[in-house]
């Protein structure tokens, strides 16, 4: 797929740009046919992807949750983006939708969880480190949870909580960035230690309260 080639797709193939689901189908099966691609067709790819969803279906400019089965559908397999120009285009989509369904967001965090635990999907592909948490890991969670790294908790909700937590797990024998530790114990819940029960007053003088009671002894 050459510079030429994607010239004569935007005048004669897609003149308005990929418009219907059959334009998709037509533009993943030149995807997945053309073994050398330019890297002008990335960004065409992307680019057409994204104007699909978020600015040609419904809800204009946004995405619902029709639209995230739509996407998980044509972009991943068996819960995993296997193409790097996928994964692309479904990050562009989140950056560029006003609203994300929740849905969506974990999709995608998954797929780092997925790349620590099996080693599969092409986001482990590109990740720095095989085992451990990098700096690019800690950018790939901020780009999906939209910069809100570090605000806490409440922010998220127990699902997405969940997942993190489950990356943490599966990077517990690697090295982990400081941005990513920071990040963790802010947004985790973190176990409290059990508050010590108060032992009973003793007093100092060890005799049994009978003693005070028996007038005899007292006196």
């Amino acid at each position: 797929m050459s510079a030429e080639d994607i010239l004569l797709l935007r005048r004669y193939t897609f003149p308005e740009g990929v418009r219907t689901p059959d334009d998709v189908v037509t533009l993943m099966a030149l995807n997945a046919c053309c073994p050398e691609k330019c890297t002008e067709w990335g960004d065409y790819f992307v680019e057409q992807m994204t104007s699909f969803i978020v600015d040609g279906c419904y809800p204009i400019g946004s995405l619902d949750e029709i639209n995230v089965e739509w996407i998980e559908s044509v972009l991943f397999k068996d819960g995993v983006i296997e193409g790097e120009l996928e994964l692309a285009a479904a990050l562009h989509i989140l950056d560029v939708a006003r609203h994300v369904p929740p849905s969506l967001k974990m999709l995608m965090l998954d797929q780092l969880r997925i790349a620590l635990a099996e080693g599969r999907g092409a986001y482990a592909q590109k990740r720095a480190f095989r085992t451990g948490l990098g700096a690019d890991d800690v950018a790939y969670v901020q780009r999906i949870l939209r910069g809100r790294l570090g605000r806490g908790a409440p922010l998220l909700s127990p699902a997405k909580l969940a997942i993190l937590e489950a990356i943490d797990r599966e990077a517990s024998t690697g090295a982990r960035h400081a941005d990513w530790q920071f990040f963790i114990d802010a947004v985790l819940p973190q176990p409290r230690p059990a508050r010590a029960r108060p032992e009973p007053v003793r007093r100092w003088l060890q005799v049994p309260d009978s003693f005070f009671l028996d007038e005899e002894m007292v006196a």
